[in-house]
């Protein structure tokens, strides 16, 4: 049933202040979206679980071939035998020279080959210690940029929404409002088509 022209008016003009209302009326973003992921704080991240460190085996004791390099033995018997030891000692003396100095040479350097690796090891691991803190930090770093970008994404995709819905807000009112002109010169073409009907 057609309605009377006062009714079709009150009507548009009670549609056009709802969305005036509503355009005016500033929507926020945890009406339109999602609630954001809570941000992750750099000091709440949880350190990676340390694995049981490696039991590290114990340096050689070099102290008992440091104590019994010399080949030699003092001959203390008397009689023939001790004579007959005197003797040969004195026969393999240079021998004996030579086997005592290769001793003391290879006890040395048994030595400094334990001092070596002893440096050698402790030098890698302040050179990989100093590598993973600094991978460590960069790394921090990474997570505390992506911090900084999730934040200003939000913001930026909250900034969006409420421009989105200011657009589609004053898109609505244009539409109403050309329906509502519309409507007005629909009605003023038929009260025209009337009065030219009767005259």
């Amino acid at each position: 049933m057609l309605k009377t022209r006062e009714d079709v008016a009150a009507e548009l003009r009670r549609v056009r202040e709802s969305v005036r209302e509503r355009a005016l009326h500033a929507r926020e973003a945890r009406e339109v979206l999602p609630p954001a992921l809570p941000l992750r704080d750099r000091d709440r991240i949880e350190p990676e679980v340390e694995a049981d460190p490696v039991a590290v085996p114990p340096r050689p004791d070099a102290g008992d071939v440091n104590a019994h390099w010399r080949a030699e033995a003092t001959l203390r018997e008397r009689g023939l035998r001790g004579r007959l030891g005197r003797l040969l000692e004195r026969l393999l003396h240079p021998r004996l020279a030579a086997q005592v100095e290769w001793n003391a040479k290879q006890v040395r350097l048994d030595n400094e080959l334990l001092d070596y690796v002893d440096a050698r090891l402790a030098a890698t691991h302040r050179h990989y210690d100093a590598v993973l803190g600094g991978v460590g930090q960069h790394l921090g770093e990474i997570d505390e940029r992506h911090m900084i970008l999730q934040e200003e994404l939000v913001a930026h995709v909250h900034d969006l929404v409420k421009r989105v819905d200011l657009v589609l807000a004053e898109a609505e009112k244009r539409r109403l409002g050309l329906e509502h002109g519309l409507r007005e010169v629909k009605s003023r073409l038929l009260q025209l088509a009337e009065r030219l009907g009767r005259g």
